[in-house]
């Protein structure tokens, strides 16, 4: 079963936030991190991204990079700009972004619990993305980064959430790109119990985004024994049903010595035409693909979707075995430097501009996979393929900060 934690976060002063909290950091180059903060010295991202005060150029997994970072990181401190509560309590956190509206619990998880399976993965970590967020909560002594965790929605939560938010938030912004962060204070003895109460009936928790930050606060924890608070991480966990899944697109730098008539003749026998213009499939097992100027709508055909494991069904992994290795020579998309990946975010009109510049040949556009096929596959202990998923809203940093 799952346990849930309340702790005394580190937070923005609530006039200050819209102008702390930023973006995670790796949705984000250098370049557009050192832009996004140009002159904004409270902007988070001197903590999350210090590489943006350094020269040009500067290896981002430098020991310069944590040491500016801890100096920056501290200096929010100093001066008061972020602010340790003096007790324990649990948070809420609401994002609305256009018509979608989520709310989670901020809590801290069990980094044992991580590593027994009760709090469940399903991608693979890379060691050097790894070694970088150990390397940062080692230099701030803190986690900033929220872990973003998800479990099967249980109406007395759902209730108790939605009587809470109707009180007055300690913290209440809109940031720049439109999306806007509430949040309220749970110090009540009452409510603390009646939430560790309710989690602890709760099996699992599913990782949706954050397996990098989970994976490092677990070695912090192994490494240091458990000391201070070393054995919790810090999390926003919502309910499933509240899951805005958007797909995570897939450019290819060249069409590996075919034309695009060679392509989409090769293509047939994998699938059918489907009537729109594909730039924004609308079901499963349909995608577009952008050539030389013109949307295709395409279907996989059933006969190759018919497959008995949830994950070969995937469109991610359909599109790898059926066409991107065969097709396009692109074995492993994890290490290829002719594939790159478009969070859904950024919509079909980025996935033109990429292919209309030239910087890419062409580009597939793809429906978001489920929450339900996330969490029947991380219960089966299955990994999906990677760039299956991109989450959004996303959590702001320094929003809540976990000191160690």
């Amino acid at each position: 079963m799952a346990s849930v934690r309340p702790f005394a976060a580190l937070r923005p002063r609530a006039d200050l936030a819209r102008s702390i909290c930023e973006l995670p950091y790796d949705v984000m180059s250098s370049d557009e991190a050192r832009i996004l903060a140009q002159g904004n010295p409270l902007s988070f991202l001197h903590v999350s991204k210090p590489e943006i005060d350094l020269p040009p150029g500067t290896d981002i997994y430098s020991p310069a990079v944590y040491t500016k970072g801890r100096e920056n990181f501290s200096r929010l401190i100093r001066d008061a700009s972020l602010r340790q509560d003096s007790q324990s309590a649990f948070y809420l956190y609401r994002q609305v972004m256009g018509p979608h509206a989520q709310v989670g619990l901020v809590a801290t998880a069990s980094c044992q619990e991580y590593l027994a399976g009760v709090v469940k993965k399903h991608e693979l970590t890379r060691p050097d993305k790894e070694d970088d967020r150990v390397h940062h909560i080692e230099a701030l002594d803190a986690q900033t980064g929220p872990v973003f965790l998800t479990y099967r929605a249980v109406r007395a939560i759902d209730d108790f959430v939605d009587r809470a938010v109707g009180e007055i938030p300690a913290v209440d912004f809109t940031a720049a790109d439109g999306v806007r962060h509430t949040s309220w204070n749970l110090t009540s003895e009452e409510d603390i119990r009646f939430i560790e109460t309710e989690f602890a009936k709760i099996p699992f928790l599913y990782i949706a985004d954050g397996h990098h930050r989970s994976a490092a606060a677990a070695r912090v924890f192994q490494s240091r024994g458990g000391a201070g608070q070393s054995g919790r991480f810090l999390s926003v966990i919502f309910p499933h049903c509240q899951m805005q899944i958007l797909p995570y697109n897939r450019v290819l730098k060249d069409l590996n010595g075919q034309t695009a008539a060679g392509v989409l003749a090769a293509l047939e026998g994998i699938f059918q035409p489907e009537p729109g213009d594909g730039s924004r499939p609308r079901r499963k097992h349909q995608i577009g693909l952008y050539m030389e100027g013109r949307w295709h709508a395409l279907a996989f055909r059933e006969a190759v979707t018919q497959v008995p494991d949830l994950i070969e069904g995937l469109d991610v992994t359909l599109l790898q075995k059926l066409v991107l290795e065969p097709l396009f020579g692109i074995a492993d998309p994890r290490t290829s430097k002719r594939i790159n990946f478009v969070g859904g975010i950024r919509g079909p009109r980025e996935l033109e501009k990429l292919v209309n510049e030239g910087e890419y040949a062409c580009a597939f556009s793809m429906f978001p996979t489920g929450i339900d096929d996330l969490m029947a596959i991380a219960d089966g202990g299955g990994i999906m393929p990677p760039k299956s998923t991109w989450f959004e809203p996303k959590l702001r940093d320094a929003m809540f900060c976990h000191r160690l």
